[in-house]
């Protein structure tokens, strides 16, 4: 089985490269994962838990255009305060 964090690291690294190119669903992800690292090594269940550790520790947002999809949180305005 592959842990969950390094799952979390992958899909992170996919979230990552799709940015402002492609949104990606739960769904994506979990499927490219199990092409990754094969069925009997990577579970859906262990896929949702990797997205809950995203999603939770703030390194990935929800966002809802229509459906629900997974990307990174904006980047903070870094410019000058009045």
């Amino acid at each position: 089985m592959v842990p969950i964090d390094i799952l979390a690291e992958d899909m992170f690294r996919v979230v990552s490269e799709c940015a402002g190119k492609r949104n990606l669903k739960p769904g994506d992800l979990t499927k490219e994962m199990i092409a990754k690292h094969g069925a009997e090594a990577c579970t859906k269940d262990n896929c949702r838990q990797a997205i809950r550790l995203l999603i939770d520790s703030g390194r990935c947002i929800y966002s809802y255009l229509g459906g629900s999809y997974i990307q990174l949180p904006p980047k903070e305005d870094a410019g000058p305060l009045p």
